[in-house]
């Protein structure tokens, strides 16, 4: 496998591993829209047990968006699990591909080959 085709699979496995980044912060943002429904339709319920008269269709909506928040959440939950761990095979690829490149010296200093040291 040529050095060329190697870079060309680190560069695929790269832009990969940036979908799959902005894929999870998506899904951090649907998590925290569902916490916040969670949160809304909980105060309404709690507003409604403590006397204040409510409409009742504010309190069906705010169960409503109590029980969409945890699917919500959930769902995300789920997906966004899955997407880290696709991640980090992605990424573990990536440094396994890395690794088997032929890596050389570029630049000297004071005639010399640059070194490690």
């Amino acid at each position: 496998m040529g050095d060329g085709d190697l870079r060309d699979q680190i560069a695929r496995l790269e832009s990969d591993i940036e979908q799959l980044a902005e894929g999870l912060e998506r899904c951090r943002k649907a998590m925290l829209l569902s916490k916040g429904a969670i949160a809304a339709g909980g105060i309404c319920i709690l507003a409604y047990f403590l006397g204040i008269r409510l409409d009742p269709t504010i309190v069906i909506g705010a169960l409503a968006a109590i029980i969409g928040g945890v699917v919500g959440f959930g769902s995300n939950s789920s997906t966004s699990k899955q997407t880290m761990a696709a991640m980090k095979v992605a990424e573990a690829q990536r440094t396994e591909l890395i690794g088997m490149i032929d890596l050389r010296s570029v630049g000297s200093r004071n005639g010399r080959q640059a070194t490690d040291s």
